[in-house]
């Protein structure tokens, strides 16, 4: 088993996970300066911000670091379809005296393109990572020209094993409990997919690259659990969640220290694709899972003024509180601590 320490020249075999939306450049670097994989998520990021916070992590960093894209089929609006889940939205609207009129775009995802790879041609990091598959050859024999090494996310076997014939460097396997958005991109159909200890061995025996265990990791028994069903490493995203480096939001913070902080769901309300995150008020009124929500990205625009309202009232009852099953490794610590603290169970 080739570990990710020397898959990656590492000196901790940690990925932190990328989390577009609650952390910058800023987590990404402290894990990296701790010996781990720090990754910066660029779904969400221009080729001007990129290109900005790869040359700063540049200057304070000489590890690797891992940038994240999105790979997603972007989908035109279906007015008949926005116009349901507004109509759906309405009484929320109304409740906050919000004009529905005034909705503007939600936050831009934009999957990896020719202007995002300019950047890494410029600034290349030494390893990127899609999720929701792998860009267009071309773009991805963009990203294999700078020397990354280059990661997928499978969620089953048959995703795995693409991957494996596509030539990627190694596998993250995310179980079904992880937090953020599934990874899946073959199948949408969410009862093909596991639970992160019995995807793992499978998809080890499987494939010929290293295997990285995600989802429900968040200590070090965890991540020797992992190493146990030879895993090469492990990415863990919620435990870094509290860490000062993370830019999680205040509401964020507090669901993740209340009690209600380990009842998560699969929800496609907050953005069209089904991501794990702390049951709120929305999900627990609408239902975590519709089929009436516009397709990914676009059903985050017209929850936007509902969740700047609440947010700003101390509450994250429209908001996205994205997490794992397993919220026991949160804490209030520098993300480094977490970082050695995960590894000692290798």
């Amino acid at each position: 088993m080739t570990s990710i320490t020397d898959l990656f020249g590492l000196s901790l075999p940690v990925v932190q996970a990328p989390m577009a939306g609650v952390q910058g450049a800023s987590l990404a670097l402290a894990v990296s300066q701790a010996g781990g994989l720090g990754s910066l998520p660029a779904a969400t990021l221009t080729p001007e911000a990129l290109r900005r916070d790869l040359a700063a992590i540049r200057e304070r960093s000489a590890g690797p670091i891992n940038v994240n894209f999105f790979c997603h089929a972007p989908r035109e609006p279906d007015t008949e379809r926005e116009a349901a889940w507004r109509a759906l939205l309405a009484p929320y609207y109304a409740e906050f005296g919000l004009d529905p009129a005034a909705v503007v775009a939600g936050p831009a995802r934009t999957p990896f393109n020719h202007e995002l790879a300019d950047v890494l041609a410029e600034l290349p990091p030494a390893i990127v990572s899609f999720h929701f598959g792998l860009p267009a050859p071309d773009l991805l024999e963009r990203v294999r020209a700078t020397g990354a090494k280059v990661l997928s996310s499978a969620t089953t076997l048959d995703e795995a094993r693409w991957l494996d014939a596509q030539g990627v460097d190694a596998i993250i396997a995310q179980g079904l409990e992880a937090g953020g958005h599934r990874g899946h991109f073959l199948s949408d159909d969410l009862d093909a997919q596991a639970g992160t200890f019995a995807l793992l061995p499978q998809i080890v025996r499987a494939v010929r690259v290293p295997v990285i265990a995600a989802g429900g990791i968040a200590d070090a028994a965890g991540v020797a659990a992992a190493r146990a069903l030879g895993a090469a490493g492990v990415q863990v995203g919620t435990a870094y969640l509290l860490c000062p480096e993370a830019t999680t939001s205040a509401v964020h913070r507090q669901a993740l220290t209340a009690d209600a902080g380990g009842d998560t769901a699969l929800t496609n309300l907050f953005t069209g694709r089904p991501a794990r995150g702390i049951r709120n008020r929305l999900m627990r009124e609408l239902g975590d899972m519709r089929g009436d929500v516009p397709a990914f990205p676009l059903a985050a625009g017209a929850l936007a003024p509902l969740r700047g309202k609440a947010e700003a009232m101390g509450r994250g009852d429209f908001s996205p509180l994205w997490a794992g099953q397993n919220t026991t490794g949160c804490r209030a610590a520098p993300a480094a601590e977490i970082t050695r603290d995960l590894a000692r169970g290798w």
